[in-house]
């Protein structure tokens, strides 16, 4: 269901073609083209509604239908079509309107080019690609380094550098970074972008980590980040194949023009920051685009402003913002753990694994690429951000209680209740162990009526009895029911010469 949703962005977004769609996501055009004629035919409109789920719009795309009786179909005679195709003005369609004229029951056009294609790459020829302007963008890193100083330590730290290249003008972006990792690889493209003035319909990186996280010959897996980009952006992305130079060799020939026009005037001078190098590399990326052709007329600026850059995209309005995404496990307390903090999702999705979008500032949880919690960024380790919402009934209800709540509760049956609640909860560390003895107090109000209730919490407060055992066994012996004794008159002394008094044992 991914790749019918990605074919659908690319085609009604992206406006890209059968071709490129089907490159982009390593299938073949006739499966594109399948998709789109079985959403044309359901009458789907994009965007797709929110609340469709995968078995949803498989139903839709996919209806049961009765099995087709299958017959032997001739084949073309591929020799015949590789000598056909040399000559000027024939293609693949043409030569399928002459054989399906003969064999009316052999393969239809999408058959007939993909078995011609699979016969055709057991040749093992080289083809010279043709880029149509604006279309495809080249990005690799250099084989070689810049090097940093430290200018308090001394300590020297290799920067790599990031090479973009245009398919048809060769106007070339280059910067320092310090790293490949994810975020060096995905600013250096937003920079690219802007150095361009505008996206191109494709990307054509090679197969690093941080572009590609399963390599695969047929089916690479873009890393999820790298793929946010791609549609923040509204582009596509078509990692070359693994161990194939030929796909990206306009990234292999920009990389090396960089490294002999740019990097190897740069070997004798100290760069002591970031900042410094990429200076010198703007004003010799500079020079670089606006030097001559050798063969062609113009020269790569040129070249850019009148093929590449009028057939760009538009850049987004907002700038794109850096998202890591990380696959986590729902615990059963409803939490998912991103970098030591904990973030409530709904508990219906305890157990479930989700994919965490990880901003600086947000942190979104997403099942079956739909938004199931968000929450601001939280750097506390061993923490919780919980919303009420998220929690079952019963714990939305316990969360609510709080000490002042419980004795402003016991307040309504009478001061001494009150009192004794509050002595109750002040008698432990957390006034949270106390919520089952407070609660256990008060309901005692149902069972004795809130006037025994009082007079049990006065005379338990009197004698020091601060505890619902005490209250609960001085009503169910009924001693709030006795009378009180009453307190004996102050009697002064006798005074009397037999009396010794109390200084005689000093």
């Amino acid at each position: 269901m991914r790749k019918i949703r990605e074919t659908l962005r690319l085609h009604f977004d992206s406006n890209l073609g059968q071709r490129p769609i089907a490159r982009c996501l390593n299938v073949s055009r006739t499966t594109v083209s399948d998709y789109l004629r079985r959403a044309s035919t359901a009458g789907l409109s994009w965007p797709l509604p929110d609340s469709m789920s995968d078995s949803q719009l498989h139903a839709l795309l996919f209806p049961s239908t009765e099995p087709v009786a299958h017959f032997e179909r001739v084949l073309p005679d591929y020799s015949h079509l590789h000598t056909e195709l040399k000559r000027k003005g024939v293609t693949l369609t043409l030569l399928w309107e002459e054989y399906y004229a003969e064999q009316p029951n052999g393969y239809r056009y999408s058959q007939f080019c993909e078995h011609y294609r699979r016969w055709a790459r057991k040749l093992k020829v080289s083809m010279r690609q043709i880029h149509k302007a604006g279309e495809k963008l080249f990005v690799d890193y250099a084989g070689h380094t810049l090097p940093i100083v430290n200018r308090h330590t001394g300590e020297i730290s290799e920067s790599q550098v990031f090479v973009a290249v245009m398919g048809a003008s060769n106007f070339t972006f280059a910067e320092a970074t310090l790293s490949q990792n994810l975020n060096d690889w995905l600013g250096s493209h937003v920079r690219a972008f802007e150095f361009l003035g505008g996206v191109p319909e494709l990307v054509i990186p090679d197969n690093l980590k941080s572009a590609v996280s399963k390599p695969c010959r047929y089916e690479p897996d873009l890393n999820p980040s790298y793929q946010d980009l791609a549609e923040h952006y509204g582009t596509a992305v078509i990692p070359a194949r693994v161990r194939r130079p030929k796909d990206k060799s306009k990234a292999e020939l920009g990389v090396q023009v960089v490294e002999r026009w740019i990097l190897a005037r740069l070997r004798n001078q100290t760069f002591f920051s970031l900042q410094e190098a990429n200076a010198a590399i703007r004003t010799l990326l500079k020079d670089l685009n606006t030097r001559p052709f050798k063969k062609l007329p113009g020269c790569r600026k040129e070249a850019f402003e009148s093929l590449d850059l009028p057939e760009l995209k538009a850049l987004p309005k907002q700038a794109y913002t850096f998202a890591q995404w990380k696959k986590v496990r729902v615990g059963i307390d409803y939490h998912i753990e991103v970098d030591g903090h904990y973030y409530s999702v709904p508990y219906q999705s305890r157990g479930k694994q989700l994919d965490a979008r990880i901003t600086d500032e947000i942190v979104e949880c997403f099942l079956k690429r739909k938004r199931i919690a968000s929450h601001r960024r939280s750097f506390e380790k061993g923490r919780h951000t919980t919303v009420n919402a998220h929690m079952p009934k019963g714990h939305q209800e316990y969360a609510e209680w709080t000490p002042e709540r419980l004795i402003r509760w016991a307040g309504k049956n009478g001061p001494q209740t009150a009192a004794m609640t509050q002595v109750i909860l002040s008698s432990r560390q957390h006034a949270q162990q106390a919520f089952r003895s407070a609660m256990g107090l008060i309901s005692l109000a149902k069972t004795y009526t809130p006037q025994r209730l009082e007079a049990a919490c006065e005379l338990a407060l009197e004698g020091g009895a601060t505890a619902y055992k005490s209250v609960k066994s001085i009503l169910a012996s009924g001693l709030d029911k006795q009378p009180r004794q009453q307190s004996l008159p102050d009697m002064q002394p006798v005074a009397h010469d037999n009396i010794r008094g109390g200084h005689y044992y000093n």
